[in-house]
């Protein structure tokens, strides 16, 4: 979609939320998401899925540096899945995740997808979506 070269950025490598509970958030995200959490001493919690991560800081136990003003619930981020996105409702519904809007039409960064909005335990909004497919 984006053919500019002048672009400094090639991707995500991971993102950080603060939480309330470090178990009950990599619980959360590994049975509802399937994330693979990677624990290395000295190192933030990771939740790990394809090239990317999702760094877990503990409320009162943050890494150096961190941002500003780390908050609870303050995360509002998109993942892609590369499934059905009806088997990622149904997997939702399976663990008693209400799913708060859609399937709903969206445009991300390659263009059209379908979105589903649902929240983990700090109240963090999470966008699944699925890309539609090439349609050419």
């Amino acid at each position: 979609m984006h053919e500019n070269k002048s672009f400094m950025i090639a991707g995500i490598d991971h993102f950080v939320l603060t939480v309330a509970s470090l178990e009950v958030t990599c619980a959360f995200y590994q049975r509802v998401l399937g994330l693979e959490r990677i624990d290395t001493p000295g190192r933030p919690t990771a939740l790990a899925f394809g090239n990317q991560k999702i760094n877990v800081h503990e409320i009162g136990r943050t890494f150096e540096p961190k941002a500003k003003a780390p908050t609870l619930g303050s995360g509002d981020f998109c993942l892609i899945t590369d499934r059905p996105l009806n088997e990622v409702c149904a997997r939702l519904a399976a663990n008693d995740v209400a799913v708060e809007v859609g399937p709903v039409e969206r445009t991300g960064a390659r263009g059209p997808m379908l979105s589903i909005y649902f929240r983990d335990p700090d109240g963090n909004l999470v966008e699944v979506s699925e890309y539609e497919p090439d349609k050419t």
